[in-house]
């Protein structure tokens, strides 16, 4: 009993401890996934925890589990509409990369540890996929806005790309068990088969779940108790049949997401809690398992291998996968800077320990250090790369002050309610001349307590309360429309010190692109001279745009300042500081500019 009770408290202090040092460490720019596998290398036996912990089966257990359930909350999180648009390049990523990665770190193992072959190949498997949890996480947490078939390439590739990494690392590891050559076509066709049917359990699975929820009455805490039970049920049933568990429970939680059905505002609310829990609790048991002292040998390989991986295999094999698919090299870069990796290849390293393999303490630490620089180089510039190959869009607004309320299956839209801020987008309108999305309505204006006249209303007030009729996937762009958007760190610091723009001019719509380059001494292509610059910025936003959008030009900023019958009738030039001459030449050199 007092084991039990120690065990308890240890564990929610950790949790504790990991949740306020990871949002005070946020301030700083640190990843949380790093917080949390720092606490417990420091909670283990090497740090002042001193907490001796070895149990690399529970760890895989509790770490299948839980990238099972942060994979089905991913799922959750995907619009059809994003797969549809990156399923091609991201299925070539997951698997075509996945091996080209390996075969590269493979080398590179195999003269900085001076292994065999397949020993080398061992070690490249088992860090070749990029992580779900860090990419879903860090994406999501960094408040970035990208470019949609960026951010879809990355989400959808790493959401899929697992059952290649566990399907070589387990194929090198029953190779070296029994030291049989393989036979490649059963090998491909074991692999054809796993991942068709996880996509058909998956399927299966997400359909019955939607039924389920649409047939069946439950108490309303009860549905993401449902989902959770559900999504374990489909990850560890599609092993029975011999199916990939990670892709199936993806495909649930996409065919879920993506589906109307009752309790799915109090599902993605349980669902974002639950997967912070099972990051956290996935982390901080991998942060307990390694000892500094037992690294040691290993770690000057282990660091020409993270070194290899994050500057040379990932980027040749994103380049080599997606040039075919006309990707710039704008999103070339920066999809294989964010090639992470989270707790999967420390997960993965442990398959190698429970086989009782040679070695088995090299393959953990070389993931360990190739997981720790993943995080540490690309987790902590994310944002600052993103603007570097200028892919960000206008910033995502932090705080949404909206109130959902689930209407059911059997209504196909939803009603949202909306406190207006100051400077939200939506003031800069008539009232009758909103931008609303597609089937998107606003019923009612609620202002100082009284129901205002819909036909006698002009504008809009900061205070007003709105109820909004409209399909769920409009609700991130009402989102942008009715909350004040948070100013980048640029702007920010440019008000700090008075600096709040050298100057700004307003164009109409339709004046050239060239015309304005020429003005400005800007970057543009020939095909796009004739081009009015109100067409290219909403070509560029990629999303239907609002009054306050941003588009970064060169050293310029657009803005848009007007919006007639859907068109962007004028636009404001903000100059920027000059950069640095040496990042300014940098950035021509590679055409980045």
């Amino acid at each position: 009993m007092y084991q039990a009770n120690e065990i308890l408290f240890i564990a929610s202090l950790l949790v504790l401890v990991s949740i306020f040092a990871g949002s005070a460490s946020s301030r700083f720019g640190v990843p949380f996934l790093l917080v949390f596998l720092g606490l417990g290398l420091l909670a283990g036996e090497g740090g002042p925890g001193g907490i001796v912990f070895r149990d690399y089966q529970l760890t895989y257990s509790v770490g299948s589990a839980a990238l099972g359930i942060i994979l089905f909350d991913g799922g959750l999180r995907t619009h059809f509409a994003t797969v549809r648009l990156v399923v091609g390049p991201a299925f070539v990523l997951a698997t075509v990369g996945v091996v080209g990665t390996a075969a590269i770190v493979g080398l590179a193992a195999h003269y900085a540890f001076d292994l065999n072959l397949l020993q080398s190949f061992l070690v490249g498997a088992i860090v070749g996929s990029t992580d779900a949890a860090a990419v879903f996480f860090l994406l999501n947490t960094k408040g970035l806005a990208l470019q949609k078939r960026v951010s879809g390439t990355l989400e959808v590739e790493s959401g899929i790309n697992d059952p290649m990494a566990i399907f070589l690392t387990m194929m090198a590891v029953e190779l070296l068990r029994h030291g049989q050559p393989p036979d490649t076509l059963q090998l491909l066709l074991q692999f054809v088969a796993e991942m068709l049917g996880g996509l058909l359990v998956g399927l299966v699975g997400g359909f019955l779940l939607v039924a389920l929820f649409n047939r069946v009455s439950v108490a309303g805490g009860l549905y993401p108790i449902v989902a959770m039970a559900a999504a374990l049920l489909i990850f560890s049933g599609a092993y029975f049949v011999h199916a990939s568990g990670y892709v199936a429970v993806y495909v649930a939680g996409l065919v879920l997401g993506n589906r109307r059905h009752r309790g799915a505002q109090v599902i993605l609310r349980f669902y974002d809690g639950l997967s912070w829990l099972s990051q956290i609790v996935m982390f901080l048991l991998l942060g307990l398992l390694m000892t500094p002292e037992d690294m040691k040998p290993y770690a000057a390989g282990s660091g020409v291998v993270a070194g290899i991986l994050i500057l040379l295999a990932r980027p040749l094999a994103v380049l080599l996968c997606l040039l075919p698919f006309r990707y710039t090299m704008r999103e070339i870069g920066f999809i294989s800077w964010v090639g992470l990796r989270g707790a999967v290849p420390i997960f993965l390293a442990t398959i190698p320990v429970l086989a009782n393999l040679p070695n088995s303490e090299l393959y953990v630490t070389a993931a360990f250090v190739c997981v720790l620089a993943s995080l540490t180089l690309q987790g902590w510039t994310i944002a600052p790369v993103a603007r570097f190959f200028g892919l960000e869009l206008p910033p995502k607004p932090e705080a949404v002050s909206r109130t959902d309320l689930d209407l059911g299956s059997t209504a196909d839209r939803d009603v949202a309610s909306y406190r207006l801020e100051a400077e939200a987008p939506a003031l800069g309108y008539r009232f009758n001349e909103i931008p609303l999305p597609r089937r998107c309505r606003i019923i009612t204006v609620i202002r100082d307590g009284t129901v205002m006249d819909r036909n006698r209303l002009e504008h809009l007030e900061a205070g007003d309360y709105l109820l909004v009729l409209a399909p769920a996937e409009q609700f991130f762009s009402l989102d942008r429309l009715f909350t004040a958007r948070e100013p980048s760190k640029r702007q920010r610091k440019r008000r700090e010190r008075g600096e709040e723009v050298f100057g700004e001019f307003v164009l109409t719509g339709d004046t050239l692109l060239g015309e304005v380059a020429l003005l400005y001494g800007l970057p543009v292509e020939e095909k796009d001279r004739n081009e009015p610059v109100g067409a290219y910025v909403r070509r560029r936003l990629r999303h239907r745009p609002v009054v306050g959008d941003r588009l970064r030009w060169g050293p310029v900023e657009l803005v848009v300042r007007e919006i007639r019958n859907d068109r962007i009738t004028s636009v404001g030039i903000e100059l920027e500081p000059e950069e640095h001459p040496i990042l300014r030449g940098f950035r021509r050199a590679f055409g980045f500019d």
